[in-house]
């Protein structure tokens, strides 16, 4: 009767799971890509809101003048093309020496100062601003957690129908799943992520007016600054910056399109 029991909840919760994938796929406007999101707008700002508290707690503000226009500049000129409403854009710089950025659910993006090591100009902090804003408006954080959700529904059904075997024979089970799971499909769509928001910045940056080939000038720099050995693509959360590089030179002439038709031109825009 337990197993029955079981069986049933198994075949129900599939049935329910089939009827919310076919009802919650969703067409990425610049790329075409669809994807499987289950989370809302809604949700997702509020997620968003809430880290961007704790960042806020967290880091102390930059008190580099020149860093912190060059981030609003960039930031506001960016913001102005991007036609998506539900976004409440805020652009700050940090006094970390990170060499980073984000962009969190609904807008609120975050510069450390330790990023203007790599960079030479607006059109660069342009590329990669612009990288982090596509994150949020491609909704790549609703993807992940509905990912998440679905590795964990996989693995709760792999343990029900484990039940009969011995606990051993079980966790190498599941521990073969954790691995599977993780190489399988965490990481890859994790790349895939960032190879779109690489596509998606470098024609938000073009619509800005800022000249979208200045993406390749910084991944280069950035990828010779690097130091020690390299992560195997395959099990990185990034894409090898070889690739990255070849795959933004692919999409360049589609970038470029869009910056022609940008009526005020910054192109490099301001020198560092």
């Amino acid at each position: 009767m337990k197993i029955r029991s079981r069986r049933a909840w198994g075949q129900a919760a599939t049935a329910a799971a089939l009827v919310v994938v076919l009802g919650s796929c969703v067409t990425e406007p610049e790329t075409g890509r669809k994807r499987l999101i289950l989370t809302s707008m809604s949700q997702e700002t509020s997620l968003g809101q809430q880290s961007w508290a704790e960042v806020q707690k967290q880091e102390q503000p930059s008190t580099d003048a020149a860093k912190t226009a060059a981030v609003q500049r960039v930031g506001t000129a960016l913001s102005k093309a991007i036609a998506q409403s539900g976004f409440e854009w805020e652009f700050k710089c940090f006094a970390s020496q990170e060499m980073n950025a984000f962009c969190l659910p609904g807008g609120k993006v975050g510069v450390y100062e330790g990023l203007f090591k790599n960079l030479g100009n607006d059109a660069e902090l342009a590329a990669v601003v612009g990288h982090e804003i596509a994150h949020a408006t491609a909704r790549h954080g609703g993807e992940r957690m509905t990912q998440a959700m679905a590795v964990g529904l996989a693995g709760l059904g792999l343990n029900m129908a484990l039940e009969s075997k011995a606990v051993e024979n079980r966790e190498l089970w599941m521990t073969a799943y954790a691995g599977i799971s993780t190489v399988g499909v965490i990481l890859p769509y994790s790349r895939v992520h960032e190879y779109e928001a690489d596509e998606i910045g470098a024609l938000y940056m073009a619509r800005a007016g800022y000249d979208p080939r200045s993406a390749i000038s910084f991944w280069e720099k950035f990828a010779a600054s690097k130091t020690g050995a390299s992560v195997p693509e395959i099990l990185s959360t990034h894409p090898v910056d070889g690739n990255r590089v070849a795959r933004l030179k692919q999409i360049m002439p589609k970038a470029l399109a869009e910056y022609e038709k940008c009526a005020q031109k910054h192109g490099l825009g301001k020198a560092y």
